[in-house]
C-alpha cells in the first residue's frame, strides 16, 4: 500500500495543486523536484483566440512536498521558482510594441494546505484545503507576472480507488481568490495503471471555470503577455509516466487544452525527481 500510495502521491507533477487522496504515513516526507515549460508561444486562447505582443516562454521550477503529521493528515507545501523570457515583438508591431523584451526569474505563488482523510474502505475519500500567498511579481516594462496579485483559498474533495495494478482518482473543488480577481470551480479526474514492473502511465483531464465575479484592473502591459490576467480557464488532458527505483524515481508528462480562455495554445512538457524519507 506505501509504494502505490507513492506512485498515487507523484500525479501532481506537471500539475501546481495536488489532487490525490491518499496521505502520507506519519512522520514520512515525500520531495518532489520538477521542472515545466510552456515554450516559445504567442497563441492564446479566447473569444476569439488572440496574440501576445511577444513570443512567450514559461519555466517553473517546483519544489513539492507533503508530510505526515499522522496517517491520515499531511502537511502539503509547494515553492514554485518561475522563469519568464518574452522575445523581439512581432514584425508587425516592431517599433510600436508597448512591451520590451527581458526575462523575470522570481517566485511565484507559494502554497501551503492541509489534507485530510476521511474513508478507507475501497475507496479513499479525502478533505483538503490549500492556501496561495501572495509572493509572485509583476514588471510592467515586460508585462511578465509571475504569479495572481492575490491570496487564493482552494477547498476540494478528493476520492480515489486503488483496482491492483491501476487506479482511479477524482476532484472536485473551487479556487476562491481576493483582491477582485474572479474566483474558479474545478473539476477533475486521473487514469492509470502498471504497465511493467517499474513503469507507471497516467491519462488525466482537469476542468477550471472562471465564475467571472471580479472586475481587478489588470495593467495595459499585463494583458499584453496574457499572464496569470482575470478569468483564466481551461479544460485540459494529457499523460505522465513514472519510473519508479524503490524511493526514489523520475517523471514525465505533458498537457494540453482543447479550450480555454486567456491561457497558452501551447503544450506543457514536464519532468521531475522524487525521493520518500
Amino acid at each position: 500500500m506505501k509504494k502505490i500510495s507513492t506512485i498515487l502521491l507523484l500525479l501532481l507533477t506537471t500539475s501546481i495543486f495536488s489532487q490525490s487522496p491518499w496521505t502520507k504515513e506519519k512522520g514520512d516526507l515525500f520531495i518532489n523536484f520538477s521542472y515545466t515549460t510552456i515554450s516559445d508561444y504567442n497563441e492564446l486562447f479566447g473569444d476569439p483566440d488572440y496574440n501576445t505582443e511577444r513570443n512567450i516562454t514559461d519555466r517553473t521550477y517546483q519544489i513539492y512536498g507533503e508530510y505526515g503529521f499522522t496517517n491520515k493528515t499531511s502537511l502539503v507545501f509547494s515553492v514554485p521558482l518561475k522563469s519568464i523570457k518574452t522575445g523581439e515583438a512581432s514584425n508587425l508591431l516592431t517599433g510600436f510594441a508597448n512591451t520590451q523584451s527581458g526575462t523575470e526569474t522570481t517566485f511565484g505563488n507559494i502554497q501551503l494546505g492541509l489534507k485530510h482523510q476521511f474513508y478507507n474502505n475501497g475507496w479513499v475519500l479525502t478533505g483538503q484545503l490549500l492556501s496561495e500567498i501572495n509572493t509572485s511579481s509583476y514588471d510592467d516594462a515586460t508585462g511578465i507576472r509571475t504569479g495572481y496579485d492575490a491570496f487564493t483559498f482552494t477547498p476540494q474533495f478528493l476520492a480515489g480507488k486503488s483496482f491492483g495494478k491501476t487506479f482511479l482518482q477524482t476532484h472536485i473543488g473551487a479556487d476562491l481568490r481576493t483582491n477582485n480577481y474572479s474566483s474558479n470551480f474545478k473539476i477533475g479526474g486521473e487514469f492509470g495503471g502498471k504497465i511493467t514492473q517499474n513503469i507507471w502511465l497516467i491519462g488525466y483531464i482537469d476542468v477550471v471555470k472562471s465564475f467571472e465575479n471580479g472586475d481587478v484592473n489588470i495593467p495595459t502591459n499585463n494583458m499584453l503577455t496574457g499572464l496569470y490576467v482575470n478569468d483564466q480557464e481551461y479544460g485540459a488532458y494529457g499523460l505522465k509516466g513514472i519510473l519508479q527505483l524503490c524511493d526514489l524515481g523520475l517523471t514525465v508528462g505533458f498537457g494540453n487544452a482543447f479550450f480555454g480562455n486567456n491561457v497558452a495554445k501551447q503544450t506543457a512538457f514536464s519532468i521531475g525527481i522524487f525521493n520518500t524519507f
